[in-house]
């Protein structure tokens, strides 16, 4: 059974850094694509970015592209989410989660597998 642990949120001031990371099991990942999505308190859950873990390939939210990067180390099975230039917006709790699927989608319902989420606060 694929497990999924998030780590590295915290509370920044805008225009800071942060990396998120996600500790995956259970599973030989190549065939899967990840992804991270997020939640803001009142809001419905929505994607940020997705990665197929085989070859790399990656589709951003329009919101995040050119400040987030989505990554992931085959030999750590971690998935990162490099999220630079924060800003207030971006204030959510941060979940990744996992599809054995090759195409790139961001249909948080068909995705199998999630993380507990972690919590990223940005101050103005």
């Amino acid at each position: 059974q694929v497990q999924l642990v998030e780590s590295g949120g915290g509370s920044v001031q805008a225009g800071a850094s942060l990396r998120l990371s996600c500790a995956a099991s259970g599973a030989a990942f190549n065939n899967y694509i990840m992804a991270w999505f997020r939640q803001a308190p009142g809001r419905e859950r929505e994607f940020v970015a997705v990665i197929r873990w085989s070859d790399r390939t990656t589709i951003y939210a329009p919101s995040v592209k050119g400040r987030f990067t989505i990554s992931r180390d085959t030999f750590k099975n971690t998935l990162y989410l490099q999220m630079d230039n924060l800003k207030p917006e971006d204030t959510a709790v941060y979940y990744c989660a996992a599809d054995n699927e090759f195409v790139l989608h961001w249909g948080q319902h068909d995705y199998d597998a999630w993380g507990q989420g972690t919590q990223v606060t940005v101050s103005s």
